[in-house]
């Protein structure tokens, strides 16, 4: 039985500006952050579920004495116990997607009270309620682990390119150093104007679309080009290819996307920057691996000096110092990373079932996208 979430709950906002918030406070405020600040006094005293009304409208759960931000909606139960609020909150970390969907604005999106309201969630007896709560709980705690150990293996290959090949800032192992355009061409894609744009076609990848893909492995793409213009691109020389490094150029700098075989996609000029035709003393693995150090990474800091905006301009990228180790210990180190692979995706294999098993159990409507990864929300409780 499918049930509006407005006749199960009553739903308010706080009453305090985001600036009330007090570093010595004993009690928690909540804002639309994903953490919450801390406040002297509180204003309510109860088990909700808490949604940011704007910006990235997280979801948290909590029980007990907090305040909260103007923009902050505080859900509390109101159903004569057919709801546990528990399940509420599960519900609500995989609705947020949809809301986010339906956040209306221009610089700052966000929502109204009625998309709270008509939500409509799956309710089963409130026993059943508690055995999913229990049984999502674990197996969120099980990936929030797998996670912590993709974190690890990623550290344990920055600490083993240290071991290998010494700090980049420093060079303590003297291996020779040449300007980046000495060792790649460094360029960009073709401008596509809005009119060379169109709903299907081969994807047009924005500097967040790609960013997605490295964080999440999604291909979802909302832009295209039409496949003639593709093609001859393509004839040009104009389209990545295998082994090509896609670098970040705006925002978050220096991130870096390998193309891979089956890649076929283009991408936005300016915001991204294309690394192409290595030089044979240096391989794409080793130059993206070294973008991941943060000692590498002060040389790009140090170009932002006084800029307002992050940026890393194609002329800034061929003027990167880049210290080339011989090209058998670059092998060396890029075996081992391709066996810290097999194991990280193993680990991606795991966190993409059971992500997609948990859902399933709890699943909203209408559906939201699915995956791999396990979504954001807080909960700010020991336990149910």
């Amino acid at each position: 039985m499918k049930v509006k979430i407005g006749d199960l709950t009553k739903i308010k906002t706080g009453k305090l500006d985001a600036n009330a918030s007090s570093e010595d406070g004993q009690y928690p405020f909540f804002t639309c952050s994903k953490e919450p600040l801390k406040i002297s006094t509180y204003s309510y005293d109860c088990e909700c579920v808490l949604v940011a009304g704007n910006g990235d409208l997280n979801v948290k759960y909590y029980n007990g004495k907090f305040d909260a931000y103007q923009r902050t909606y505080i859900i509390e139960n109101n159903s004569d116990g057919k709801l546990y609020m528990p399940y509420l909150y599960l519900f609500m970390e995989e609705y947020v997607e949809e809301l986010r969907r339906q956040a209306i604005g221009g610089v700052i999106k966000y929502i109204k009270l009625g998309n709270l309201t008509d939500a409509m969630i799956e309710l089963p007896s409130v026993e059943e309620q508690r055995n999913i709560v229990k049984i999502l709980f674990k197996a969120k705690q099980i990936l929030e682990q797998r996670e912590i150990e993709l974190e690890k293996l990623d550290e344990l290959i920055k600490a083993r390119f240290v071991e290998m090949f010494g700090n980049p800032d420093v060079n303590e192992k003297n291996w020779n150093v040449y300007k980046m355009e000495q060792l790649c061409e460094v360029g960009s894609s073709k401008r596509i104007y809005q009119n060379d744009q169109s709903l299907t076609g081969i994807p047009f990848l924005r500097i967040s679309d790609l960013v997605n893909r490295m964080d999440t492995g999604s291909k979802d793409c909302d832009l295209f080009i039409p496949e003639e213009l593709f093609e001859k691109f393509k004839k040009q020389g104009l389209v990545p290819a295998r082994g090509d490094i896609l670098l970040t150029a705006r925002g978050t700098l220096g991130r870096c996307y390998i193309i891979q075989d089956d890649d076929e996609f283009y991408f936005q000029d300016g915001m991204i920057t294309w690394l192409s035709k290595f030089d044979e003393k240096i391989t794409p693995l080793y130059i993206s691996y070294l973008f991941e150090m943060p000692e590498f990474r002060k040389q790009i800091d140090s170009l932002q000096a006084g800029s307002t905006v992050a940026y890393l301009s194609i002329s800034m990228t061929k003027e990167l110092n880049v210290m080339v180790p011989p090209l058998e210990l670059q092998n060396q180190f890029a075996a081992f990373v391709a066996q810290t692979d097999k194991s990280k995706f193993d680990i991606h294999k795991f966190l993409y079932c059971t992500s997609n098993n948990t859902q399933s159990i709890i699943k909203p409507r209408p559906n939201t996208k699915e995956s791999g990864k396990t979504r954001g929300g807080k909960l700010y409780a020991d336990e149910f």
